[in-house]
């Protein structure tokens, strides 16, 4: 125990003389879980339109005004030519198209309907689509108001009326960032406790300290336990810097225990630091763990749920999320966050979390001694 505990000791030592490290696991998840929230959103906002008014009638103004009082949408063109509208759009000026006919408001009065035309640039499918999505709501709306308008319900009607009221559940408000916030304080443990790991294991085999260890009577447990246990240790104070920055900046706040939250983030960095000695074990300098590194996190967020369910993914990449570690501590931080999720609710989780962390590390254990022998 003498060991180990002189190799803890060097550990910690090691890494808080290395500022660059200090700044990546501390200032790195804070600055990150600030800014990524604030500006990936899933709305789409100042998305422009071109307006080609060929009525100017009062019913035709009052849809553009319409339009643009929602926030979604701002005026890029208003004018009588489509081919003008074309041009703006090839230039990058608009991305929406709203062509008012001529005789619109007699066609909506006289004949009960009229048809207005929405052309959209597909380059950027996703903007394309929602844009046009919530132009179609508000004229939509824009129908239903000019004919409650027109239609004189009696005193006392005798028609039945249906109300339909909608409550989300557990994010009544819709909010993003509890939906956000999250999962990526769960991919920003997954950094600190794995490939910053591996990066520091890695530059001790670019020193040759490791060589050094190697032929001294330290055991192979004590070795990774003296890597392991330090990062383990600050990937736990990274979770609770996470967690602090989450309520002081967004004031978000688990339903759930924090005693939860905690078991089974200490279990997944067991399982995450596995990683990181699997990468360290195949690279020699630190440039080829940061492409390992990049490679894994790229895979780790594209595929862990973090911003596309795993739900609309084809069945090939719901199958890799089965072994994609992340993706269960995402699921886990959520339901615990915003469901408030219990031990006992998770316990499928947690199993996978120890798989994981066996396998990983098991895995890691195995090739190092295969390469250092």
């Amino acid at each position: 125990m003498n060991t180990l505990k002189y190799l803890l000791q060097k550990e910690f030592k090691q890494i808080f003389r290395n500022p660059t490290i200090l700044r990546l696991i501390f200032m790195m998840p804070v600055i990150q879980l600030i800014l990524i929230p604030l500006a990936a959103d899933y709305e789409i906002k100042q998305i422009n339109i071109s307006v080609v008014d060929q009525d100017h009638s009062p019913y035709s103004n009052r849809l553009t005004q319409k339009l643009l009082s929602t926030g979604y949408f701002q005026l890029a063109e208003y004018g009588n030519s489509y081919q003008e509208s074309l041009k703006a759009v090839g230039e990058g000026d608009s991305d929406i198209i709203l062509t008012i006919p001529p005789d619109f408001e007699k066609q909506l009065i006289k004949e009960d309907g009229a048809k207005l035309h929405l052309a959209a640039d597909a380059v950027n499918g996703i903007k394309a689509g929602l844009g046009t999505a919530y132009a179609s709501q508000i004229i939509a709306d824009f129908n239903r108001e000019v004919r409650e308008e027109w239609v004189q319900f009696p005193r006392f009607s005798p028609l039945p009326l249906v109300e339909i009221t909608s409550a989300g559940w557990y994010n009544p408000h819709i909010s993003y960032y509890l939906f956000m916030v999250p999962g990526i304080l769960a991919i920003l443990v997954t950094m600190v406790g794995s490939f910053l790991a591996a990066l520091n294991i890695v530059a001790e085999k670019e020193a040759g300290t490791i060589e050094q260890i190697n032929v001294t009577p330290v055991k192979k447990w004590q070795f990774i336990l003296g890597k392991l246990l330090p990062f383990w240790v600050l990937g736990m104070v990274s979770i609770t810097l996470g967690m602090v920055v989450s309520f002081i900046v967004y004031s978000i706040l688990p339903v759930g225990s924090f005693f939860t939250i905690y078991v089974f983030s200490a279990v997944y960095l067991l399982g995450v630091l596995g990683i990181g000695l699997l990468v360290s074990t195949f690279a020699d300098t630190q440039q080829q763990a940061t492409l390992f590194a990049f490679f894994f996190m790229m895979i780790f967020i594209l595929l862990g749920g973090l911003y596309t369910p795993i739900e609309s993914m084809p069945n090939w990449a719901q199958w890799l999320t089965k072994i994609n570690p992340p993706a269960y501590f995402i699921e886990v931080i959520r339901a615990v966050y915003i469901k408030g999720s219990t031990f006992k609710d998770l316990l499928p989780d947690f199993g996978m979390m120890i798989a994981f962390a066996i396998g990983f590390n098991w895995l890691a254990v195995r090739n190092y001694r295969k390469r250092s022998a």
